[in-house]
């Protein structure tokens, strides 16, 4: 792999990842299709530790899970306690995908760069919504979240999208993203303190 392919790749993943803190499966299922019809993305996994993502079981399963995710979100309860589970979740799915991505380059770099920029910038997303809609909750009993889960899907899908087409862009609307949601959780962590 170049260092120009490395580079597009590496941006891909960050952008993948953080798709991530917004909804686990979308990503994952975006880029399985991806790469199961060739289209958008040219990655070859096979003899690859992740060759079954490009499987119609994959692609079938990770739809099924996303649907699941988008439904549950909107379910005032429900919401906050799959946050428990989302966390570590998207976290493994950033390390994940950004690791997919970088298949062909040097797998210390692959996984070195997975773990801190993939799962870092995929949990940074999902530490600041669990955040936000813990606030929601307290505010509007939960009935509020829905229109909180609205936005997590769209900035899931609009980032995926975007990252699959044009990797740099959405690196930087990536870190535009990561940088607006700290600074949010900064902000309501402080009036809450206060």
């Amino acid at each position: 792999m170049g260092v120009e392919t490395t580079v597009i790749a590496a941006l891909m993943g960050i952008s993948l990842a953080s798709a991530s803190g917004f909804r686990v499966f979308l990503p994952p299922f975006l880029l399985s299709l991806a790469v199961r019809t060739d289209t958008l993305i040219t990655l070859d996994l096979s003899d690859t530790e992740f060759a079954f993502f490009d499987s119609n079981a994959a692609v079938l399963i990770l739809g099924i899970a996303c649907l699941v995710e988008f439904g549950a979100y909107y379910v005032p309860w429900l919401d906050n306690l799959l946050d428990t589970i989302a966390s570590p979740a998207a976290v493994l799915s950033g390390i994940g995908m950004t690791s997919m991505v970088l298949v062909g380059s040097d797998p210390i770099m692959q996984w070195s760069f997975a773990i801190i920029a993939g799962g870092g910038s995929a949990g940074v997303i999902q530490a600041t919504t669990v955040i936000v809609r813990g606030l929601s909750s307290t505010l509007t009993l939960g009935f509020g979240n829905s229109f909180i889960a609205s936005g997590e899907n769209i900035a899931s899908l609009v980032l995926t999208i975007a990252a699959l087409i044009a990797p740099i862009l959405a690196a930087i609307f990536a870190i535009i993203v990561i940088t607006v949601l700290v600074r949010q959780a900064i902000k309501i962590d402080n009036s809450k303190s206060i």
